[in-house]
């Protein structure tokens, strides 16, 4: 048993998604807390950091275009490497672009440009990770996907710590300009492994394309359309609406209760991100190499101590109790922030808040992503995750955006006490989820597609 799970890992699909995890995880950090410290360290206005958070709404908004990364075919890139592979190298293209312009620009004379190649990296990344998705899904067979959602998550988190406490490495001994330059060239991983890899053979969509001919036959027949329109039609039930309407019909009342809960569960901890690096640079005092010692390095290590955790605990508790367990910490260690900011720069007094906030996070997303997970329709899995995913992060991101206007006027220790009381939402939701967990449980899909297999079985 032990050999086989081995042998798993040497797949070259496995190993392929070390790589394209760390494509994916680089340029998430260079647009969000490593730009933040950038900022902070040339001396730009606290209130505009604030809103280059914003950039990270693009992250949030992705399953707008989902379904287009999803079903269209890309000129001549299609032909030579495929619709995943082109999707992806496109996407790896634009952020290399925007990284390297990002090097070149003075953020304190021009932030605006600084905002628009933010801006660049921002939709390309997240174009990325659409395409990164949809080729997990599509390149191997079900008993491989935790092999590949193991190593992918592996290589972003390596992606998170080159990007944060590499680049601020560089840029203390050397500048910021060199800084993203050696961020830019590192794009070449991702850009290099799509070049390697293989095109999946196997459509996972099948599904969806039965059901946008099943649509286009009865809008030509009774809505009398031309077949380009009627084929229109079927694309764009099959790809936008079909997704949305299979999440609303199975949970029927409950639907708006779990997108509510989804939005809220991450508020309190990407809010209080936004302010994480000037918080610990402007007001605390600490070095760069300080801060991407002990939030950096020290807190990659507690990260996938909180996501072991987390894992063994769902397994054993469930993901329900898991869910407000990660709920009620996030919160609570947002308050620890509070009591920080109160007393002189300490390592040790940072390093033992930095521990409790990564343990709860990862914690928290362990148990968020199997939640969400569980309710996925196999069907429709690429765009309901994009819904899921863009959902969890955009509410938190918009408000992150306020972050520095509430730190100039009132200060660090007020605006981390607000970020903790927004996780209060959270956590009576996830309550919510516990009573209710034998109806979400019945309405989960697997459960209904265990209740077609019977009665098939029982027709048989």
């Amino acid at each position: 048993m032990l050999k086989e799970t081995l042998h798993t890992y040497t797949r070259w699909q496995v190993i392929a998604l070390l790589f394209l995890g760390f494509s994916a995880g680089l340029p998430f950090l260079l647009v969000f807390s490593t730009l933040n410290a950038r900022l902070a360290d040339v001396g730009v206005e606290t209130a505009t950091i604030g809103f280059f958070s914003w950039l990270g709404i693009t992250y949030s908004i992705k399953v707008f275009w989902a379904p287009v990364v999803d079903r269209l075919r890309l000129p001549i890139l299609d032909r030579l490497l495929g619709k995943r592979r082109s999707w992806m190298l496109l996407a790896q293209s634009g952020i290399a672009a925007g990284l390297y312009f990002m090097a070149q620009v003075d953020a304190t004379k021009a932030p605006e440009m600084m905002a628009y190649f933010g801006l660049l990296v921002a939709f390309s990344s997240a174009t990325q990770d659409v395409a990164i998705d949809a080729y997990r899904i599509e390149i191997a067979e079900e008993r491989l996907q935790a092999a590949l959602a193991a190593t992918y998550i592996f290589g972003y988190r390596l992606a998170l710590l080159v990007a944060g406490a590499g680049a601020l490495y560089l840029a203390e001994f050397w500048s910021w300009q060199v800084s993203y330059e050696v961020m830019a060239l590192l794009v070449g991983v991702g850009i290099a492994t799509v070049l390697i890899v293989r095109e999946p053979q196997i459509n996972h969509f099948a599904v969806a394309q039965d059901i946008a001919q099943k649509i286009e036959l009865e809008a030509s027949k009774r809505g009398h359309l031309n077949p380009r329109l009627a084929r229109l039609v079927g694309w764009f039930y099959a790809a936008v609406a079909g997704p949305f309407l299979d999440f609303f019909r199975r949970y029927k009342e409950l639907a708006i209760i779990i997108l509510i809960t989804v939005a809220v569960y991450r508020i309190s901890d990407i809010a209080m991100g936004v302010m994480a690096n000037p918080f610990y640079l402007d007001f605390m005092g600490f070095s760069k190499t300080e801060v991407a010692d002990v939030t950096k390095i020290f807190g990659f290590f507690m990260t996938i101590l909180g996501s072991l955790a987390g894992g063994v605990l769902t397994v054993r508790y469930g993901v329900r109790r898991i869910l407000l367990a990660g709920a009620i910490m996030t919160a609570a260690t947002n308050l620890l922030f509070v009591v920080l900011a109160q007393y002189p720069p300490n390592l040790a007094t940072l390093a033992l808040v930095v521990s409790a906030d990564n343990l709860s996070g990862g914690v928290a997303n362990v148990a968020l992503i199997a939640w969400l997970s569980s309710m996925t329709s196999a069907s429709f899995t690429a765009t309901q995750y994009a819904l899921f995913s863009s959902l969890m992060t955009l509410p938190g991101k918009f408000l992150g955006g306020f972050s520095g206007i509430v730190v100039a006027g009132y200060g660090y220790a007020e605006f981390f006490l607000v970020a903790g009381l927004m996780g209060i939402p959270a956590i009576l939701l996830a309550l919510f989820m516990i009573r209710h967990g034998k109806r979400l449980d019945a309405l989960a899909p697997r459960a209904a597609e265990s209740t077609e297999s019977s009665e098939s079985d029982r027709g048989a």
